[in-house]
């Protein structure tokens, strides 16, 4: 499928709604039914049409079908944000006395399902290396119901060898998930290497202007209306018209910001990769990168996300690095319009601080949709 079509006119019936260019927010909590059995039908499947917005709406309706084929699934559900999507994806497959195996430090709130509220029903996790997909085999038990990935992850940036790992949960009946909020459907298609569902937090490129949440769940439409008649019914979790709209919005521009951000982010690549004050730098695309050729197997491109270790003896020299940013502003997420730095030693007091840890020196930065001059400038006023 097309696109452009895709984004442009998929889902989108316009002259159901007076040929409106944009589709309408149907800000409603329920939908009128003509006919008792109809009523009927959807007490008995509320998944095959309109009764109440906690459900289906068709707003987000218009967003589910571009979203799913964005990803060449069959089906999608759109949530509140990215932990919630994670919550009922990973909770609609796995019963008590399940074992789960993710890679090792996934997004918080899902390491915080993983460690505080799943144990509380019988069910456990094996953390792994992710890099080596045998890691996977290995920590596989006859209960094993679901394999957690996150490919590149926010922060190494590492990857897992989708293909290799696919098919062996395949060959043992084990679920996949994949958290795909750092390549976006445009850059990596995780369907095509056989994982079952795939997540990402249309908070960051999809929605592109830092102005609403969302999650997004991809796979089969068995596996979809599973999710959607018990956890996504039962949480309430479902995204609210207007949210969905904001997405739809920034949807239309996808293509051009990723690819004006990419173009950017080579920019950075290089200022950073030569300036003394600069350890490493860390990008799956870059040659320096350790999983270089799996990355171009895996990604059409990487965005603008990249983490990089600065050369400092004290916390305070990041501090000072951080807080003399003029124009990059300090905060979490990515995705927006506005590039963002975050660093690893906000967690750590000045007294826990050792640099000979790497990762205390380690930076996150977002590059945005600014000019990559203004970029470079700010950040060797700040290095300086």
């Amino acid at each position: 499928m097309d696109l452009s079509y895709i984004l442009n006119e998929l889902g989108e019936e316009r002259e159901h709604y007076f040929n409106a260019i944009a589709p309408p927010i149907y800000q409603t909590s329920n939908f009128k039914v003509s006919r008792v059995d109809e009523l009927k039908k959807l007490f008995e499947d509320e998944y095959s049409g309109y009764i109440y917005s906690r459900g289906r709406n068709p707003t987000v309706d218009i967003l589910r079908q571009k979203l799913a084929a964005l990803d060449g699934a069959e089906d999608c559900l759109v949530c509140n944000s990215g932990a919630s999507a994670i919550f009922i994806g990973v909770l609609a497959n796995v019963s008590t006395g399940d074992h789960i195996i993710s890679v090792n430090r996934p997004y918080s709130w899902a390491q915080r399902l993983f460690d505080i509220i799943l144990p509380r029903f019988g069910v456990q996790t094996t953390y792994v290396d992710g890099t080596l997909s045998r890691n996977f085999e290995d920590a596989a038990r006859p209960n094993t119901k679901l394999i957690y990935l996150e490919s590149p992850n926010s922060w190494s940036l590492q990857l897992q060898d989708l293909d290799a790992i696919g098919s062996f949960a395949r060959s043992r009946g084990i679920i996949t998930f994949i958290d795909n909020s750092y390549c976006t459907p445009l850059y990596q298609h995780p369907v095509k290497f056989g994982i079952d569902l795939i997540m990402q937090t249309a908070t960051k490129y999809i929605g592109g202007h830092s102005d609403t949440l969302g999650g997004v769940l991809s796979g089969s439409k068995t596996m979809i209306k599973k999710i959607f008649d018990s956890e996504y019914l039962n949480t309430g979790c479902g995204i609210q018209p207007f949210n969905a709209w904001l997405l739809l919005r920034g949807l239309r521009t996808l293509p051009a910001r990723l690819d004006r951000i990419s173009r950017t982010t080579v920019k950075i690549l290089g200022f950073l990769a030569q300036h003394p004050r600069v350890e490493k730098i860390i990008y799956p695309l870059h040659p320096s990168f350790p999983q270089y050729q799996l990355a171009v197997q895996q990604m059409k491109g990487a965005g603008g996300l990249l983490s990089f270790y600065l050369k400092a003896a004290k916390r305070n020299e990041i501090v000072i690095f951080c807080e003399g940013l003029r124009h990059i502003m300090m905060a979490v997420s990515w995705g927006g319009h506005e590039s963002l730095i975050l660093p690893q030693c906000a967690s750590l007091s000045d007294d826990d601080f050792d640099p000979a840890i790497a990762e205390h020196r380690m930076l996150r930065l977002y590059v945005g949709l600014e000019e990559a001059d203004y970029l470079i400038a700010d950040l060797e006023q700040a290095l300086h």
